[in-house]
């Protein structure tokens, strides 16, 4: 029986795959650094878990479109191609949560519908992957509720989060040349097409944790084209210290 045939990595379609990696693993290497400091044993390994989910995400993403080791460690900040969402600080626990829910239930419904991907390595990453996304969908939205609905303390600071978090909800629908290419042959997914459900889904969770939505703000772009925060920067000083500091070592 002749083997199905495979879609080559070609440019847009390596980019593609290093911003979805990159979302991923920038965003695990974020929930690592709740690790022994969250605020109960329950959340410390919750949130760990969903780390090593999405660095699992960025590994196969990422060797997808290359050499996943030397991506992840050996670029400078200015080639990263994550949205700017994920490379936020934690700040505190419900900045934390909101910049979750905002990013799970976006990177959910994508998954959803990159099952469906022309590009069989895509469509399998992502039917894994989507199992997985569920669950950090859920659990965010839990402690939203939880913490909105809770004390006047944790109402506020769940609010402020969200405001902290808010402007950068834009980004994760826009559509750049590379990415048009890439929807026209089937084998990315045109995030606009699920925008509107995306806002409903917030909208729920959001009325269901009496809260309201934040005011919208100038929207902050352009960490596909590698314009980032300088949170980024302070991120990869700590990720890519080993490697970069002995880089024949052997594990």
């Amino acid at each position: 029986m002749a083997s199905a045939p495979t879609i080559e990595i070609d440019a847009a379609l390596a980019d593609y795959c290093q911003r979805l990696g990159d979302d991923a693993l920038i965003l695990g290497q974020r929930l690592s650094e709740w690790c022994g400091h969250a605020p109960a044993l329950e959340v410390d390994l919750s949130l760990a878990n969903l780390a090593l989910d999405l660095i699992g995400q960025g590994t196969n993403f990422l060797g997808l479109a290359g050499d996943a080791d030397n991506l992840a460690f050996h670029r400078d900040v200015l080639d990263w191609k994550n949205c700017l969402l994920v490379e936020q600080p934690n700040g505190d626990f419900g900045q934390t949560i909101a910049r979750q829910l905002l990013f799970s239930t976006w990177q959910h419904m994508l998954y959803q519908r990159l099952v469906g991907s022309k590009d069989e390595r895509i469509a399998a990453i992502a039917a894994k992957g989507v199992k997985e996304v569920a669950y950090h969908r859920e659990l965010s939205a839990d402690w939203v509720i939880r913490l909105g609905d809770g004390t006047e303390e944790s109402a506020r600071r769940m609010a402020a989060g969200l405001d902290w978090c808010w402007r950068f909800i834009p980004e994760l629908f826009e559509v750049d040349e590379m990415l048009a290419g890439l929807i026209e042959r089937e084998i990315a997914v045109d995030p606009r097409e699920f925008e509107d459900e995306y806002r409903s889904a917030i909208a729920t969770v959001l009325a269901e944790a009496k809260l309201d939505p934040p005011a919208d703000q100038r929207p902050i772009l352009g960490g596909r084209r590698g314009h980032h925060s300088e949170h980024l920067g302070h991120l990869l000083a700590i990720m890519q210290h080993l490697p970069r500091t002995y880089p024949d070592a052997a594990w």
